[in-house]
């Protein structure tokens, strides 16, 4: 059992329509090449591949790739883009699943270790990605952090997209750890909004390290984005990359 909300056919079915931004060219190329050099001549396994936004395009430039998706809707559209011999994907949760084999690389991107909503759940994938690798293999991890800067007293919600077509705004916990994003969304044009939420476990950077200690790993970088750029105070997120011992 996991703690994680599944994704089902309605979302799974608009999921690559509404990530325009992260389905970019600059950002899928950038994303690409930084895992395609960390996976070298060796494998690499996703976790939570969902619609292969990466996973496709990783594997097009000729990395052999590998996936783990909770949900089968989203599983679904991904195969729409590519066969099983071509990209295999096994049905279920990125903290216990097992695939056959060794890895190069094991990947998370787009904040999808928050899916899991406990601390013991995030652990265990740190020990499922570890379990996966290959002696001096990586784990990498892309996550936002936590918008607790932004919150003054009194103040629960935090907005991240006020557009045209959507408004997003996160509530948070800061006893739990527990974020929820809420999506308004304007569906055609008759002025109607579409209104979503996930819940998410947010988790420092410092976390994350000793998440990977646990589990055998240690840090060997930390950047700002998949360009490289330096992590500072101010960076909203960060790509992390964890290293197995040789």
């Amino acid at each position: 059992m996991t703690s994680s909300e599944m994704w089902g056919r309605d979302a799974a079915e608009r999921y690559d329509a509404e990530e325009t931004e992260m389905t970019s060219a600059h950002v899928l190329g950038a994303t690409v090449g930084f895992l395609a050099e960390l996976a070298g001549d060796g494998r690499a396994l996703e976790f939570a591949i969902g619609t292969g936004r990466v996973g496709v395009p990783l594997r097009e430039r000729g990395v052999p790739v590998t996936g783990i998706e909770l949900s089968e809707h989203m599983a679904a559209v991904l195969r729409r883009k590519v066969d099983e011999d071509t990209l295999p994907v096994v049905i279920g949760d990125m903290a216990t699943t097992v695939v056959p084999g060794e890895f190069s690389l094991v990947y998370l991107v787009y904040n999808t270790v928050s899916n899991l909503l406990t601390q013991d759940e995030q652990v265990e994938c740190f020990r499922n990605a570890a379990r996966h690798l290959r002696p001096g293999g990586r784990f990498v991890v892309e996550l936002g952090v936590p918008p607790l800067r932004f919150l003054p007293p009194g103040q629960v919600a935090v907005p991240f997209d006020v557009s045209e077509r959507h408004l997003g705004f996160d509530t948070i916990d800061p006893v739990e750890q527990i974020l929820v994003s809420h999506h308004f969304t304007r569906d055609g044009e008759d002025g109607r909004y579409r209104r979503g939420a996930s819940r998410h476990r947010y988790a420092w950077p410092a976390e994350l390290d000793l998440m990977a200690r646990i589990a055998g790993l240690e840090r060997e970088r930390r950047v700002a984005d998949w360009d490289g750029a330096p992590f500072t105070q101010d960076s909203p997120k960060h790509i992390s990359v964890w290293r197995k011992s040789a």
